[in-house]
């Protein structure tokens, strides 16, 4: 099989000196404005977007651990805390002065850096970074999950449901590290649309699935089963670290503020944008706040102390079969995607510096188009080969250690929703606003900052527990 060589130049956001549109902040609005064309609507269609995903999944669980009262009272708190957050970061997309400028923050890395200096930037994007990595292994794990029930589900529509149809999940996740592979070595993979477009489009419908069977499961039932309590423990202990569990998997289904700025980078002005981006976080608020509910409401509802840790995957619902397995392949299209967009920042900051690095490095610089396959947008580079390869494999190791769903998620939900949805936002306005400490308003909202951290290390604290109890108890 022969291959053609070619020094990989044009690509630009591995190149250290490539500067997006969207954070080119020296660059007059004026100039900008013409390339902005959103309006509140797409706006709001990104943020749903973004917040949608498999983090529903685990709302009913949640709720089962919380009760009809707890439950709800606590996706409403954490939509509160995520409604002010988008209304504090609405002031730091324009800097020095939040109001005129003139220069624009495009992305909430950018943001921290000219708001609160480069120390504070280095942490913020600790916290990023972190955010990207556990989204690749959740994801690993709960593609497997959704494949191993897709074989569960025919397997019980074809011998009955007291059958026992165990599977290995371990070699799923394989499978699954085997495509990211694949997947990854595709190095324009960020440009292509139709990937946001098909995540989209999957995660709306395996959710709406998930809430449809549960609310058929109710209405089949004729009743609505669960406790004000929630699921009873067998001693207040096991409860306690039940419910901090619950609270991370929630705040991982909470994950809009990381890509607010971005989102609000596209709104052409007038009226300004931080006018419409109020606007559209109100109404993501409203609809993500009343979808989970639904999902977690109807879930609970359906099945009491029995509620599945992932709703599709636990097997309350068995029929009809083929819209099972439908709704789970939604989800394995959704993740193989998914990976991909939250793992290629991750490639491009490593591979940017080895650029930088490395120079005059074939190893690093050059391309190899394998000749049967020069009408893909497939370039061999041994490096990217070898780098990418070898961050998947370690994330499926992880995976394959801790495939434990729900655990999991409580971590990844706690581990950075704090730094990033609380005390940024809150010190970049406290900055912005030139707010002295003394003030009410900042007395108010580091009360806030450290209310709310104190809730995310009991939940991570908790959810850490669990993985430890899952794999070793």
């Amino acid at each position: 099989m022969g291959f053609d060589e070619e020094v990989d130049s044009q690509m630009p956001f591995l190149d250290p000196n490539y500067v997006s549109s969207s954070s080119s902040s020296s660059t007059p609005s004026s100039t900008l404005a013409l390339k902005r064309t959103g309006n509140e609507w797409t706006a709001l269609a990104h943020i749903i977007t973004a917040v949608i995903g498999s983090g529903v999944l685990s709302l009913a669980w949640s709720m089962a651990q919380l009760g009809w009262i707890a439950g709800p009272l606590t996706m409403l708190v954490f939509t509160c805390v995520s409604l002010t957050s988008a209304f504090l970061l609405c002031n730091c997309y324009k800097s020095p002065d939040p109001e005129i400028g003139p220069n624009r923050n495009g992305c909430y890395l950018d943001a921290v850096q000219k708001i609160l200096g480069k120390r504070n930037a280095w942490f913020c994007g600790i916290a990023v970074r972190v955010n990207f990595i556990k989204l690749a292994i959740i994801y690993t794990i709960t593609s497997a999950s959704s494949i191993q029930a897709i074989q569960k589900s025919n397997c019980y529509h074809d011998q009955g449901h007291e059958t026992t149809c165990g599977y290995e999940s371990t070699s799923y996740m394989v499978i699954f590290g085997l495509i990211q592979v694949i997947v990854s070595q595709i190095p324009d993979f960020p440009n292509m649309k139709w990937l946001s477009i098909v995540a989209a489009v999957m995660s709306f419908t395996y959710s709406i699935i998930g809430s449809a069977l549960g609310l058929a499961k109710v209405i089949e039932n004729g009743e609505i089963k669960g406790s004000i309590t929630g699921l009873p423990s067998s001693t207040v202990a096991e409860k306690v670290w039940l419910v901090a569990q619950a609270l991370g998997n929630i705040a991982f289904a909470f994950p809009f503020s990381l890509i607010f700025l971005e989102v609000q980078d596209t709104l052409k002005a007038p009226p300004p944008e931080k006018i419409t981006m109020k606007k559209v976080s109100i109404m993501a608020a409203c609809v993500t706040t009343f979808f989970y509910l639904c999902c977690g409401g109807f879930g609970y509802a359906a099945f009491g102390n029995s509620t599945p840790g992932n709703l599709l995957t636990g097997f309350g619902f068995y029929e009809p079969y083929w819209l099972v397995d439908f709704a789970n392949a939604c989800v394995i299209l959704h993740l193989v995607g998914g990976y991909q967009v939250f793992s290629q920042p991750i490639f491009a900051d490593v591979e940017r510096w080895l650029y930088r690095k490395f120079p005059e490095s074939k190893f690093v610089h050059k391309n190899h188009t394998l000749k049967p396959l020069s009408m893909l947008p497939l370039r061999l580079n041994f490096m990217r080969l070898f780098f990418r390869t070898a961050y998947v494999a370690l994330m499926t190791g992880i995976a394959v250690l801790f495939p434990y769903f729900n655990q999991v998620i409580g971590v990844s939900g706690a581990i950075t929703f704090w730094p990033i949805v609380v005390y940024f936002p809150v010190e970049m306005y406290l900055t912005q606003k030139k707010i002295e400490s003394w003030k009410s308003k900042a007395i108010a909202l580091r009360v806030f900052t450290m209310v709310c951290l104190v809730v995310i290390l009991y939940a991570f604290v908790g959810s850490i527990r669990g993985v430890i109890v899952a794999r070793f108890g």
